[in-house]
């Protein structure tokens, strides 16, 4: 019985996403920008006595705050990459901190429909251009925050695991999800509700300036605290799936099991599992007439993509 770490002895378990510095550097951009407008608004509205624009300063600093869990857990996964406490590297910091932060969404999701819901019982005066101006400025760097963290494409390619080279034959067993950075997602997330909310806030303005629905407003803030609450599920759903190892792409797991089974093999256990953005684990258990070393097995699955940590155990039949 043999479960050797790899055939080359020892090695390492960064299993960090491919776009890890670039993203990273990103957050603290949008970190200086939130910030810097957080900082403005404040200022601006106790300058001119504005309660608008002093609430969305205060609403700007619960989105900073929640985008420097994003930028930490970076700097922390980064910095912590080579150290053997963490079993299996530190690739799954930007899955804790993403969860955390779609908790912060949802709070931020709630107080929105809270505040919105005793708007419409009892209606505020709202001083409609003031009002206006605020929501497009801050659009403004929320759109732009949005386009620094927009991952491009289709969550940015693969990353294919160290250690394996590509295998074009079976370069399509594996879906999107798998190299989803969800650390980056949630800073992504946390701007676009932001930008949201601006853009419903002009709607309802425009609405309660130009027909006297001051309801407008109220409403608007409801249908985006609906979609904002929405946001945060799925965050929260991809997040705990990835903390809680569970299965994290079928079809690699059917297409690991038929090559290793496809002489008369069989896996007594198997198990597989994310690691990281773009990075998979496995432990396979094989029971078999012709006991080989496990670096047969490994031959097998050579090229696979994303498969970065490979431990086999072997095991006679009988």
């Amino acid at each position: 019985m043999q479960s050797p770490k790899a055939e080359s002895g020892a090695h390492d378990h960064v299993f960090l996403g491919a776009d890890h510095a670039r993203n990273e550097r990103r957050t603290w951009a949008v970190i200086a920008l939130t910030a810097a407008m957080m900082v403005g608004e404040i200022v601006a509205g106790i300058a001119f006595g504005s309660m608008a624009l002093l609430a969305d300063g205060i609403h700007m600093a619960t989105h900073a705050g929640a985008l420097t869990i994003a930028a930490l857990a970076y700097l922390y996964a980064r910095r912590h990459a080579h150290d053997p406490v963490f079993g299996f590297g530190t690739g799954k910091v930007g899955d804790l901190a993403g969860f955390a932060s779609a908790v912060i969404l949802a709070v931020f999701a709630l107080g929105i429909a809270a505040e919105s819901v005793s708007r419409l019982i009892d209606p505020i005066a709202i001083r409609f251009n003031e009002a206006i101006a605020v929501a497009v400025l801050g659009l403004g760097v929320n759109l732009l925050s949005a386009f620094l963290l927009h991952q491009g494409g289709h969550d940015h390619g693969h990353s294919h695991g160290h250690g394996h080279g590509h295998d074009h034959g079976h370069a399509h067993h594996h879906h999107a999800h798998d190299t989803r950075d969800n650390n980056l997602r949630s800073a992504y997330f946390h701007v676009l509700a932001d930008a949201l909310t601006s853009v419903l806030a002009i709607l309802g303005l425009l609405a309660g300036r130009a027909y006297g629905w001051v309801w407008m407003d109220p409403i608007m803030g409801i249908v985006g605290s609906i979609v904002i609450a929405r946001w945060s599920w799925t965050l929260m759903r991809d997040a705990g799936a990835v903390l809680l190892d569970t299965l994290p792409d079928e079809d690699l797991h059917a297409h690991i099991a038929g090559r290793i089974e496809e002489e008369g093999d069989r896996l007594a256990d198997f198990h597989l599992w994310r690691v990281g953005p773009g990075h998979m684990a496995a432990i396979l258990s094989i029971e078999t007439d012709r006991p080989e070393p496990p670096a047969y097995y490994k031959q097998k699955l050579a090229g696979l993509p994303q498969l970065s940590h490979l431990t086999v155990e072997v095991a006679p039949r009988g």
